[in-house]
């Protein structure tokens, strides 16, 4: 779709009756492993709701921030690339700034040691594919290392990209056919949209990172007004060390009588400073994860009144690949997938990513400048 308006070796001997069986049961037994989940959280209890949320950030709580933690040192090759990128697209396309994947908190600066957040990307690397296939160019902020565009189809441990593989005739390495339609439809899709300079990735580790990339990239963003839109989908640690308290070398094990005692700040809730000064004439979509239903709806209504922003996705830990619910100032509208269209390859970003495209053609037409 166009941009939005504005020879080899011999051969083996045949395996006997009992190789056969012993390799079936390898396989079956592998295969029985990759159901494994081993980082699914515990539902009834991965949420603690006995802490209560601190409120949005004000200008001294931005001030503060940034001035006492440390600069990332690649930030003005990001700010380079992100207006270069920006410049490209402005005044031809919407541009999304997609936000993926989970920080971290490093307890030392050599860091050995870090609390990590649940999230291994699916959403924000999924939801891009949707965006550029819907005449968007993206931003792709990321946890390094996780979930990418199109690549994501094959770089998870239950899809290894060399069982896509074979060895041809002549003993060269080509595609198993069974997967070759396949591959050749992500790959016409991702050589599209680097040819067209659609997609633009920037990494972060740390929530420091995150937190200072996303406001340099809402900055250069600015100046799109309303036809630039943000998806945060990220993870983003509610805690954090400052400066100040982090260990400059690996933590002890030996010292603290054997216990590791860590006093983490809260991280300032920066998505008011977004909507009223980083980015004040784009449209602002945030995530809400719950585990209890009863919660989300609250949860999602009190982020509205709290941030200001346009639209919150909510969604629950258990069905959030089938189920999620748009709520804004005025309703609450449901969209979900079947399971049997989830079994049959049918993802729920397809359903999430068409009506948040419509509420940002609404959005633009009621700020245009």
């Amino acid at each position: 779709m166009g941009a939005l308006p504005i020879g080899g070796p011999p051969p083996s001997p045949a395996p006997t009756i009992c190789q056969t069986a012993a390799a079936m049961t390898i396989i079956n037994r592998t295969q029985s492993l990759e159901k494994i989940h081993t980082s699914a959280p515990k539902l009834e209890s991965a949420i603690d709701r006995s802490v209560p949320e601190p409120g949005p950030a004000e200008v001294d709580e931005e001030t503060n921030y940034f001035a006492t933690n440390p600069e990332p040192p690649y930030l003005a090759e990001i700010q380079q690339q992100v207006n270069e990128f920006v410049a490209f697209h402005s005044g031809k396309r919407r541009i999304a700034l997609v936000t993926s994947g989970g920080t971290t908190v490093p307890l030392e600066n050599n860091t050995v040691r870090f609390i990590d957040n649940f999230s291994a990307g699916t959403r924000g690397a999924t939801s891009t594919e949707y965006f550029i296939e819907n005449g968007y160019a993206v931003i792709f902020l990321h946890r390094q290392f996780s979930l990418l565009p199109y690549s994501r189809h094959y770089s998870h441990n239950t899809n290894c990209f060399l069982d896509y593989l074979d060895k041809s005739d002549a003993g060269t390495v080509v595609i198993s056919k069974q997967y070759q339609q396949e591959m050749k439809v992500v790959l016409n899709k991702y050589q599209k949209a680097q040819d067209d300079n659609l997609m633009l990735f920037v990494p972060f580790t740390t929530v420091n990172q995150y937190l200072f990339t996303l406001r340099l990239i809402s900055l250069e963003l600015k100046p799109v007004h309303s036809t630039c839109l943000f998806f945060l989908a990220a993870a983003v640690s509610d805690f954090f060390l400052p400066t100040s308290k982090v260990a400059e070398h690996k933590i002890q094990s030996q010292g603290g009588g054997g216990k590791l005692v860590v006093d983490l700040d809260p991280v300032p809730k920066f998505l008011k400073r977004l909507v009223e000064e980083w980015a004040p004439n784009a449209m602002i979509v945030s995530f809400k994860l719950e585990t209890d239903e009863k919660l989300l709806l609250f949860k999602a209504r009190q982020a509205l009144t709290r941030y200001s922003h346009q639209l919150v996705i909510g969604n629950l830990l258990q069905t959030r690949k089938r189920e999620v619910v748009f709520v804004t100032t005025e309703d609450a509208v449901d969209y979900n997938i079947s399971e049997e269209e989830e079994a049959n390859g049918v993802e729920i970003e397809s359903v999430i990513i068409p009506k948040v495209i419509d509420a940002h053609t609404t959005w633009i037409s009621q700020h245009k400048q």
